[in-house]
């Protein structure tokens, strides 16, 4: 059994979904692994990770609008705006996405579906860099 870690920076524009499927690709084949499992992991708690569909970018726009009218900014509801209006939102979206994802590896490669595409979920207003922690274990 062998392993592999390497974290990738990522630079957020603002709120919204980027992919990040090339990065975590690259990783996978550089550590040489042909037969494991790829843990994909955020280390924040107001971004995100997803497996989404890829194919068509209207997936997105729509994920960020959902996501943006459940759980809006400036809600009274929230006490903890430390970081401005966006904080907590950000942090209730964290929690109910995953900061974690598993995808298996087969023949040196992630093993994702057809339309899959792996994303960061910036949920705040405010440019950000981001790291995310790529693990792959295998033989």
């Amino acid at each position: 059994m062998r392993q592999s870690q390497i974290t990738i920076t990522v630079k957020t524009r603002g709120p919204g979904l980027m992919e990040i499927t090339d990065d975590v690709a690259r990783a996978v084949v550089a550590a040489e692994i042909e037969t494991g499992l790829v843990t994909v992991f955020c280390q924040h708690t107001s971004a995100s990770l997803l497996i989404q569909e890829n194919a068509d970018p209207d997936v997105r726009r729509d994920l960020y609008a959902f996501f943006r009218r459940l759980v809006p900014e400036g809600d009274a509801l929230f006490v903890h705006t430390t970081e401005g209006p966006d904080d907590m939102p950000a942090h209730v979206k964290a929690a109910l996405t995953q900061t974690s994802l598993s995808i298996p590896v087969a023949n040196g490669a992630m093993v994702l579906g057809t339309w899959q595409g792996i994303y960061l979920f910036e949920h705040r207003t405010a440019p950000h860099t981001r790291r995310v922690v790529v693990h792959v274990v295998g033989a």
